[in-house]
């Protein structure tokens, strides 16, 4: 399906847009960092240590008001009977060991940055996975048959489109409940490598054995972007169903299905990566979204975090920030790949982030 002309053109593509190199960088340290995450994070994402809540991060100082005895030559100072205590302002400093801070029950940040990326990686790519096979399905058959079929299959996509995405996406939440939340061993904890690691370089060992894969999520996903592809494919489909080698397989006497799948998918597939690539970051935006509002059973990811951080936006915004950033840093890194493939792919698009 990738022919070398393709090839070329997407090393051109990223020979001429510095931005593309900057977003594929992006992409591919947080994919790291997510598949290796027992081996890098600097704490188990789920202790807890009050003694350290809400720390700030490195170069930040926090400042509290504390109410504290008045003393005098080492000693407390009694007036009527009572302590005499006064305000005073006490700063805490960032450690080295939370170099993003804690939470507000001193869970570090960081690692929890980098366990929620499992997450919301996971959501991204098999929502998006799920939403093509779906999507490319119904818009091949809607295109290449026209008629009736088109009018029935498309017109569902309209319906699906009438609805708000998060409206629509917590409906379907609420129908299909948590069946579908699954638990993945972690193979770096099972076959105790990440234990040898971390003991060797003095890290906490104990990392969680299984990652949560929120299915729900992932299927919710699917079926709020699936219409992106349908629209996409059947638009190809109905451009090549009237190509000269379709009509002479079609002649030749091949099966519809034959036809779809070896003319028409892989002469449509260039558009449907391109969306695919672009459709990754809106569902990661919306499974923080989901997260954010309590409609995950995933109790890392970077959405959650952000709602546990609200109620401290004053006193410590490090919480919220932070996985925020997180989100908002792979988002543009994953937008900026797009950007390179339609430009790279689709010669009619000329694009604007080249450099």
């Amino acid at each position: 399906m990738v022919s070398p002309r393709t090839v070329r053109s997407l090393k051109r593509g990223l020979n001429r847009n510095a931005l593309a190199k900057v977003g594929i960088v992006v992409v591919v340290i947080v994919l790291l960092v997510a598949v290796f995450a027992p081996l890098v994070a600097p704490d188990k994402p789920g202790t807890q240590n009050l003694e350290e809540a809400r720390l700030p991060p490195l170069g930040f100082t926090k400042a509290t008001v504390q109410e504290v005895p008045v003393q005098e030559n080492g000693s407390v100072v009694f007036e009527d009977g009572e302590i005499l205590t006064e305000n005073r302002t006490v700063y805490e400093n960032a450690t080295i060991a939370h170099p993003l801070g804690t939470d507000g029950n001193g869970r570090d940040i960081l690692s929890r940055l980098i366990y929620g990326a499992r997450v919301s990686l996971l959501v991204g790519f098999l929502g998006t996975a799920l939403a093509m096979f779906v999507g490319v399905s119904v818009g091949l058959v809607a295109g290449y048959y026209r008629g009736k079929v088109d009018d029935v299959l498309m017109r569902s996509a309209d319906v699906m489109l009438a609805f708000p995405s998060i409206v629509l996406a917590i409906a379907l939440i609420g129908v299909l409940g948590d069946s579908l939340e699954q638990s993945i061993p972690d193979p770096f904890v099972q076959s105790g490598l990440s234990e040898a690691v971390r003991s060797a370089i003095g890290l906490p060992t104990g990392m969680p054995e299984t990652t949560t894969l929120p299915g729900t999520i992932i299927v919710v996903v699917a079926l709020v972007n699936w219409v992106w592809f349908a629209r996409v494919a059947r638009g190809e489909a109905l451009s090549l169903r009237e190509q000269s080698y379709v009509k002479a397989a079609r002649a030749l006497g091949a099966s519809d299905a034959k036809i779809l799948a070896r003319h028409v998918l892989p002469n449509a597939i260039t558009p449907i990566l391109v969306l695919g690539t672009i459709q990754i970051a809106a569902i990661i935006l919306l499974e923080s979204a989901l997260s954010f509002l309590g409609f995950s059973s995933a109790n890392v990811s970077w959405g959650f975090d952000i709602a546990l951080g609200r109620q401290y936006q004053s006193t410590a915004w490090w919480i919220a920030a932070m996985p925020g950033l997180a989100i908002v840093i792979t988002v543009v890194g994953l937008n900026l790949v797009g950007d390179w493939l339609r430009d790279a792919l689709d010669p009619g698009i000329e694009g604007e982030g080249g450099v």
